[in-house]
């Protein structure tokens, strides 16, 4: 027998025995069952303890808000308490949506460390002299937010760091090409003064962005790393269950000679792609003469318009900033060549409510598994209903999952408020979006018990034995 249900099975025990007094009216007089191993566990997760307060949640109440619910993403996370208006196009991130942008960065990490990525922290606030020098300064903008100090220095807070990183490599007088290529990257928030924020953290003027810059010895080893960059973002929204598709794009202000952007379609997107049917072909539309309807890779196939969310951006740079600042490495006959430089976008926030945009329903969160908040979510009975004494067996079964599937430590959340019905927990799992739902009721008395899973990414409901529900928590991926 699993070691989980030894002990289960002790509590299912007394769960029965409670029952039974209950049914015969000396349910009061029973004392909670509780183990000895409580003092060393530590506390469970519950629900009633999650910061998610109702009158952030209560959207419907605030006609302010309400009007300004313009896609299925932002309605959801504002109803299931994920996030919380603070000003025009800036967001107060509450703590399940902390937790999925944590495990998100994570995953992000894996992937960027994955090709030889190295991760630093650079400085929100940036210099203007920087941006004069890149000569970007005035090319951005009423997008730039600017400042000065108290001495009149011109400020900006940074909406990208090809300025800042590459003057950090400018002053590694000793970078030889045996170090090359460096590929170094941030996960950071920033800014940038939208005219119009909508769509809740699909645009905004604050956000969270991953921006990776790579430096080469050459144009062709550049081109490598370029390729590599591209193959890291489509090995990433593999792992998150997203389809994404690569699409030609224009360099824009960051400037460059090739560009790629990542989408994920939808008809919510702000962006117009253009996509082959009988080739690979896809191109952002602002790249094609207008009136293209057919191919120009293939030459044969009908161009399909469709909509998509930009949620990554790649560039070939060239030489273009690392000759203006000067960022050199000594070549195999130890004389200064400039390097060859890319950069690497993704939007880590706009993936977040993307993922939610496409995958959800209309009325409840969908999560990619692995950045879930949690994983499951446990459902004792009804207090004062006949089947109570299931609630010492569904607060058994969080302690004993946690201890013996190290993985799903914290990934588990008990629904202790009692005082509610079934169904109306339900709903409310149904709309926070957790993967799994287990309903511990009648049945998990039974001999031998049954427990009720909604798979809610699946929109399956299975009714497992403790063999069953075993093998399926065992194979969820945490991240």
């Amino acid at each position: 027998m699993h070691p989980v249900w030894k002990r289960v099975f002790h509590r299912l025990h007394r769960a029965l025995l409670i029952s039974k007094r209950h049914q015969s009216g000396y349910a009061e007089h029973t004392p909670t069952c509780t183990s000895t191993k409580t003092t060393s566990r530590k506390p469970r997760l519950l629900v009633s303890r999650l910061y998610q307060p109702s009158n952030l949640r209560d959207v419907g109440q605030d006609s302010r808000l309400s009007g300004e619910m313009t896609c299925k993403s932002q309605r959801l996370m504002h109803q299931a308490g994920l996030i919380h208006p603070f000003s025009p196009g800036c967001y107060v991130y509450l703590p399940a949506t902390v937790r999925s942008m944590e495990k998100l960065m994570r995953v992000i990490d894996q992937e960027m460390q994955g090709i030889g990525g190295q991760k630093l922290d650079m400085p929100s606030l940036c210099s203007a002299d920087l941006w004069r020098t890149s000569e970007r300064w005035d090319l951005m903008g009423k997008e730039l937010f600017r400042l000065k100090d108290r001495h009149g220095a011109d400020y900006c807070l940074g909406p990208t760091h090809e300025e800042a990183v590459t003057t950090l490599v400018a002053h590694q007088a000793t970078l030889s090409y045996r170090q090359l290529p460096l590929l170094l990257y941030q996960i950071t928030r920033k800014f940038r003064d939208e005219p119009k924020p909508k769509f809740g953290l699909l645009r905004g003027r604050e956000f969270y962005m991953k921006d990776m810059y790579s430096f080469d010895v050459s144009e062709e080893a550049a081109q490598q790393t370029y390729g590599s960059v591209c193959q890291a973002y489509i090995q990433l929204f593999t792992r998150l269950g997203l389809r994404c598709v690569q699409v030609q794009a224009d360099t824009g202000n960051i400037g460059g000679t090739l560009s790629h952007e990542f989408q994920l379609p939808t008809d919510v997107g702000e962006d117009r792609l253009l996509l082959c049917g009988n080739c690979s072909f896809s191109a952002n539309v602002e790249t094609l003469s207008s009136g293209t309807t057919h191919c120009p890779q293939c030459k044969t196939g009908a161009l399909v318009e469709s909509k998509g969310i930009e949620v990554g951006h790649t560039f070939y740079l060239g030489k273009k900033y690392s000759s203006v600042f000067k960022a050199t490495f000594s070549n195999p006959q130890n004389k200064p060549s400039v390097t060859e430089m890319g950069c690497y976008g993704l939007g880590v926030s706009r993936i977040l409510a993307a993922a939610i945009e496409v995958l959800s329903t209309d009325e409840g969160i969908r999560w990619p598994g692995l950045i879930a908040p949690y994983q499951i979510c446990v459902l004792p009975p009804k207090k004062g209903s006949k089947v109570e004494g299931a609630a010492v067996l569904a607060e058994e079964l969080v302690d004993s999952l946690g201890e013996d599937f190290p993985h799903l430590r914290g990934e588990i959340v008990l629904d202790d408020r009692t005082q509610m019905t079934i169904g109306k927990r339900l709903k409310d799992a149904s709309r926070l979006g957790y993967p799994y739902v287990i309903v511990v009721g009648e049945a998990a008395l039974q001999n031998p018990p049954t427990f009720e899973v909604i798979c809610q990414q699946t929109a399956e409901t299975l009714f497992l034995s403790k063999d069953g529900l075993l093998d399926l928590l065992g194979k969820v991926e945490t991240v």
